[in-house]
């Protein structure tokens, strides 16, 4: 995959793809999935319980998506379980980036925040004008 990290035991990576048939450029809508895969490294099983995103455009404008869990669900892992998702962030810019952290629980009740890699948001629209 091509952004990962990994906080205490819990490994996150994430593929952006820029989804052409659900953008509009001319309208100023711009669309990705990202496929995310949530592995678990330690010793112990853990549970997702919220998320919170950081989506940032090209303009520097930044919306902050909280919520339970990913895709509707609250996904326990026991050690060496992996879990993938994949989602969509629509932009009103060609490009931007994406961070964020999940809520995950232990089996002792103890939490912890598994960030997710920051990932860029390309499409072939994001491109520097020439003078």
């Amino acid at each position: 995959m091509g952004y990962e990290c990994e906080t205490e035991g819990v490994r996150i990576s994430v593929q952006p793809d820029y989804l052409e048939e659900e953008s509009d450029p001319e309208t100023g809508r711009f669309f990705w999935a990202y496929t995310v895969e949530i592995e678990n490294r330690g010793a112990e099983t853990v549970q997702l319980i919220a998320r919170c995103w950081r989506i940032t455009d090209a303009h520097g404008r930044t919306e902050v998506v909280r919520g339970e869990g990913v895709v509707g669900e609250q996904p326990v892992l026991k050690p060496g379980e992996l879990f993938r998702y994949t989602s969509g962030a629509p932009l009103p810019t060609a490009s931007g980036f994406m961070s964020g952290s999940y809520e995950m629980r232990r089996e002792s009740g103890d939490r912890f925040e598994a960030a997710i890699p920051a990932f860029s948001l390309d499409s072939p629209f994001d491109c520097a004008a020439v003078h």
